[in-house]
């Protein structure tokens, strides 16, 4: 699976490069794109590779749940990294789906040094949707299950890749999230909006982690990500 990636890069500089890995039923753009993050980092000396999950943006939609695990999924991104930085360590940065996501890229490549993850909830939410009643949903049946209306809402909205989405959840949801089991080793900053419901028991991510620190700015889930301080506390982190 070769996923789409933006680069931003800064010639001059020898800083490791950062990776940026968005949210669920968004993409590069939306999260980080249009919103200044790679302008910033650039100004920071940091060169940027902003990654379209698939089905997400300008990558290639999923065609089976069987090609999207989670397993499956990290090492697209590491490839798509590697297609651009092909050696040197690499900072990551990312968001809700993207942290959950990153959390796993160290165990699978020692090029990964630091890690910022934020919005990311310590529960595995597609393990909770039933395929067959999120299909019902999008036809416009009526969901029993709450979570399963508000993800049908989510695919569903303008501009998204619905079939594809609607494939991703069981995919991830076979290799369910499980941050005690496999906590990543390289330095990792957790940040959660102090409005963000979806964060409720991120202390535990915290806690698992051999090193790792938490700090809370202003929002919620999505303004969280848009707020100054999340951004400043980035940067500040990757310098090391």
């Amino acid at each position: 699976m070769v996923l789409a990636a933006h680069h931003f890069p800064v010639p001059e500089s020898d800083l490791p490069p950062v990776v940026l890995v968005h949210g669920f039923a968004s993409s590069a753009a939306e999260d980080f794109l249009a919103t200044g993050w790679p302008e910033t980092l650039n100004a920071a000396g940091r060169s940027v590779i902003a990654i379209d999950l698939p089905g997400h943006g300008e990558s290639p939609a999923v065609e089976s749940s069987a090609e999207a695990t989670t397993s499956a999924v990290v090492a697209a991104i590491l490839d798509s990294v590697s297609g651009i930085a092909p050696e040197g360590a690499f900072d990551v940065i990312g968001y809700s789906l993207g942290g959950r996501l990153a959390w796993e890229l160290p165990a699978a490549s020692p090029r990964v040094r630091r890690m910022v993850l934020g919005g990311v909830s310590p529960l595995e939410p597609f393990t909770a949707v039933d395929p067959a009643e999120l299909d019902a949903a999008l036809a416009g049946a009526e969901p029993g299950n709450p979570l399963v209306g508000m993800m049908a809402g989510m695919i569903s909205a303008p501009g998204r890749d619905t079939a594809s989405l609607a494939r991703l959840i069981p995919g991830l949801a076979s290799e369910p999230f499980a941050p005690q089991s496999a906590a990543p080793a390289v330095p990792t900053l957790l940040v959660a909006g102090s409005d963000d419901q979806m964060t409720q028991g991120i202390e535990d991510l915290a806690d698992a982690l051999p090193d790792g620190s938490l700090t809370r700015v202003p929002g919620d889930h999505r303004g969280a990500l848009d707020s100054t301080e999340f951004r400043e506390a980035a940067i500040r982190f990757l310098k090391g």
